[in-house]
């Protein structure tokens, strides 16, 4: 086990702008208030694909993919959303307490300040990828730009990740790809599936978006910042991907999808290549935009 000891405290905005890159700052202001007020909503669980699950509350994606050894759970959220991830599990017939492994998309209180009272309820192993993992373990501690604005729990973790690492759960495998930027260890997992007897590649997008306060450029706190945006968005370009998700529902329309399948559930709406390419293009122009607004307001 991995173990560091405890400070405090995090707050984070998460959010999809689907803005003019033009308007981009005053639309994630904008957004981010209205996408926090869908944070504590419950939403109905439901299938994804063949043992993956979407399982979080409306404003705040978690995922769990199911084997014959137990669960592995992508995101705990806050600490007070972990009840309705508990409630929508067992819905859907699982045991809460059969979640062998916990995992995040990345280190921001939105995502990861319910890791502890995870690992507390189910003894869960967690694992972080490097960069986000000091972050989670300290409860908060040392993450970019977010400090000393709300107390997480510190949660003792089993493994720090490296780029390229996989998460092994009887039959399931993820894959974590480092894509940081909008952390230092901001993670995008990868993972097969099956649907209607096909094998599909799902890619769970960690965030490629610049939050409200970001610094882009000379940035003393995290100089690489820029440079991790650009090789983000290069290796999610180069993705293979079918079934697109992430770590906001609102990254590729959860609900209007989810709609979709009451309406017709023999169809699998979130087969959706086609929005992840557009999605991630969307998210780059409004990063290089961003870059090129705080240059010209730095010269």
């Amino acid at each position: 086990m991995i173990e560091f000891t405890a400070r405090a405290i995090t707050l984070s905005l998460v959010n999809l702008i689907h803005s003019f890159p033009v308007f981009l700052w005053m639309t994630v202001a904008c957004s981010t208030v209205l996408a926090q007020s869908d944070w504590d909503d419950p939403f109905p669980p439901h299938r994804i694909a063949d043992h993956l699950y979407y399982v979080g509350s409306k404003g705040l994606a978690s995922y769990l993919v199911t084997t014959a050894n137990g669960h592995i759970l992508i995101n705990s959220s806050f600490e007070r959303t972990v009840p309705i991830i508990r409630t929508n599990i067992e819905a859907l017939g699982f045991k809460f307490t059969d979640i062998k492994i916990l995992l995040t998309s990345h280190a921001h209180s939105d995502h990861a300040s319910g890791h502890a009272l995870v690992k507390e309820l189910t003894g869960a192993r967690v694992e972080v990828m490097e960069g986000d993992a000091k972050v989670i373990a300290l409860g908060g501690q040392g993450q970019y730009l977010y400090t000393e604005a709300e107390a997480w729990k510190p949660c003792v973790l089993d493994r720090v990740l490296k780029d390229g690492d996989t998460v092994m759960l009887g039959e399931a495998r993820l894959t974590a790809r480092l894509t940081p930027g909008h952390t230092l260890g901001c993670t995008t997992w990868l993972m097969k599936a099956m649907d209607a007897g096909k094998s599909w590649n799902v890619v769970i997008i960690g965030s490629p978006n610049v939050n409200p306060g970001y610094v882009l450029v000379n940035n003393r706190d995290y100089p690489q910042i820029a440079e991790d945006y650009a090789k983000t968005f290069q290796l999610l370009k180069a993705l293979p991907c079918d079934i697109f998700l992430g770590a906001h529902g609102s990254y590729y329309g959860m609900e209007a999808k989810y709609q979709r399948l009451q309406k017709n559930p023999k169809t699998n709406p979130f087969v959706d290549p086609a929005g992840y390419r557009a999605y991630v293009e969307d998210r780059a122009q409004a990063f290089q935009e961003a870059v090129r607004k705080q240059q010209r307001d730095t010269q």
